[in-house]
């Protein structure tokens, strides 16, 4: 199979923030990622965490309150829903895709706050 050569630039092509598995315990998922892999922890409370790693960031999600999910970064979040404010400071919606996949689409944001 040839592979196409590209017509979008780099610059123009959508950024995936995170990818957010469901677990059942937090502090174990951390735990058991942190022993056997170079990452560091940018946010944990009792229903989600996020770890960062040099090309990802991985959330770890309880299902009660939040669905595994893709999160995609886009400046114009607010076209696809309505937005929540989130306790970490990031905004978001929600989108179904196919196949019952979840995409969370968020504005630009950082943990500490800061856009």
């Amino acid at each position: 199979m040839e592979k196409s050569p590209s017509t979008v630039s780099k610059a123009a092509l959508d950024a995936i923030d995170h990818l957010a598995l469901e677990v059942d315990d937090i502090d174990g998922a951390v735990a058991w990622y942190q022993e056997r892999f170079r990452c560091e922890v940018l946010y944990k409370d009792a229903t989600w965490a996020m770890l960062e790693f040099s090309n990802l960031k991985l959330a770890f999600v309880v299902r009660e309150e939040h669905p595994p999910h893709l999160g995609i970064v886009r400046d114009d979040a607010e076209k696809y829903g309505k937005l929540k404010q989130h306790r970490d400071g990031s905004r978001s919606c929600y989108l179904k895709g196919p196949g019952g996949n979840v995409v969370e689409v968020l504005t630009p944001y950082s943990l500490d706050g800061s856009e």
